[in-house]
């Protein structure tokens, strides 16, 4: 028993860095720190800087006993931990009262002076769905919190790569004054990638503002920009071509129903992005704009688009219909048109042969994602046009909506049609078909 004891310490004794660091990869802060007392072998180990890269911050935002543990953890693994971190998520979930935003301020400005003392690696920075234009937020708490994040960026917007503060919903002023503090210390951005999608507040024409597009000029190295289709105007595509053509490849759009999306947009402005960034790619998410004039006002011909969303989060309007754009405006695109998500309540129109064509004359579709009233042959005939080639689908996702509570017909005909094109579905599809009541 004696012999055997020695022999298990002994492989522990000597494994391998590389395996003892992934071994302490995988456990939390607390096992971490009892680890580290085993020996002076482990508490090396415990400071490894791989170990502590990434990190994700995590605030409940409801009162409870754990609130105080999590601030001071917080602290606590900045000082120790924080001129490790290379990519950092600060998660702030549905704040519950002001007493809860003023503690979250307090120790956001201490965790980021922290960071600004000691953090010289930092490239990374997400801090999302924090919607400062909620009541729960004071104005002074709000004042606090900005100004302290303005000079951490001023500070560290040298070498910070990635940016993304969705769903921060700012003013205009607070929201450039954020942006521009990136660039305090040369005049410019280097940033590859920034996430401003609910950045700004509700009903703000930020297409407008000279002072948006002062801002975005200062950029200079954008990959990736993800934005609201409010912050979109001739002015910006024109900077973006001027400045940002040698890098720009992804460009992702949101357009809300509330957020203004009137404006005018000539295709010449893409036309001239497109030509100038031939790699560029842009993804549009629609949340129940759905009405063809709208639509048509905004997906212009001359748009690399490569991914398209249309969501009317289950609303229904019998004011509108999808034919239109199924026929006349998606089609425009049939050349380069990757993905495709088509979630609506269309229990006034039947759109199973549209849904068909669309797809079989969109060349290059791999990712097809359908919700919406469908019968279960769409199914079946767009399965029997993938096994005969007619189609290049690498992802099917379809709900098919009915008006009564039980399913029983339609799940019975789906597992038909499954077992009938198993080969297929095993061999060439991430596949997932169901029937859902719709009431």
């Amino acid at each position: 028993m004696e012999n055997d004891s020695k022999l298990q310490q002994s492989c522990w004794a000597y494994l391998p860095n590389v395996c003892l660091s992934r071994v302490f990869w995988w456990l939390d802060d607390r096992d971490r720190s009892r680890a580290a007392l085993v020996c002076k072998r482990w508490n090396q180990a415990m400071y490894s800087g791989s170990l502590w890269r990434t990190r994700t911050i995590t605030f409940s935002g409801r009162p409870s006993r754990s609130n105080t543990s999590e601030f001071e953890s917080a602290l606590w693994y900045v000082k120790r931990f924080g001129k490790y971190l290379e990519h950092l998520e600060i998660k702030f979930l549905n704040p519950y009262n002001a007493v809860l935003t003023r503690k979250f301020q307090v120790t956001m400005r201490g965790l980021l002076s922290r960071l600004c003392k000691c953090n010289s690696r930092l490239v990374s920075l997400t801090i999302q769905h924090l919607e400062l234009d909620r009541l729960v937020w004071r104005n002074i708490i709000k004042n606090q919190f900005i100004k302290n994040l303005i000079i951490f960026l001023k500070r560290m917007g040298t070498h910070l790569v990635h940016l993304s503060l969705k769903g921060a919903r700012v003013t205009l002023e607070e929201g450039c004054e954020l942006l521009s503090s990136l660039s305090y210390l040369k005049n410019k951005s280097f940033a590859s990638e920034i996430n401003i999608e609910d950045f700004f507040s509700h009903h703000l024409s930020i297409y407008s503002s000279p002072l948006f597009h002062q801002t975005m000029s200062t950029f200079r190295n954008l990959v990736i920009l993800t934005l609201n289709y409010n912050c979109i105007s001739d002015e910006l595509l024109d900077i973006l071509c001027e400045h940002n053509a040698h890098s720009l490849w992804t460009i992702n759009i949101k357009c809300h129903i509330h957020d203004p999306h009137g404006q005018v947009v000539w295709g010449m402005s893409w036309a001239n992005l497109a030509k100038r960034a031939p790699k560029l790619k842009v993804n549009f998410f629609f949340e129940r704009v759905m009405k063809h004039d709208s639509l048509a006002r905004i997906l212009l011909a001359e748009i690399p688009l490569r991914s398209i969303s249309l969501r009317s989060c289950y609303f229904s309007d019998p004011d509108w219909s999808m034919r239109p754009t199924l026929t006349n405006l998606l089609p425009a695109y049939k050349h380069i048109l990757q993905k495709l998500t088509l979630e609506f309540n269309n229990s006034h129109e039947s759109l199973d042969e549209e849904l068909l064509q669309l797809v079989l004359s969109c060349k290059k579709l791999f990712f097809l994602k359908i919700w919406a009233f469908l019968r279960v042959a769409f199914v079946e005939r767009l399965l029997q046009n993938q096994a005969e080639g007619k189609c290049t689908l690498r992802t099917m996702k379809v709900r098919i909506y009915t008006n009564r509570y039980e399913t029983i017909e339609e799940d019975r005909m789906l597992r038909d049609i499954f077992r009938r094109y198993r080969d297929l579905i095993d061999s060439e599809l991430n596949y997932f078909v169901i029937a859902y009541p719709m009431m």
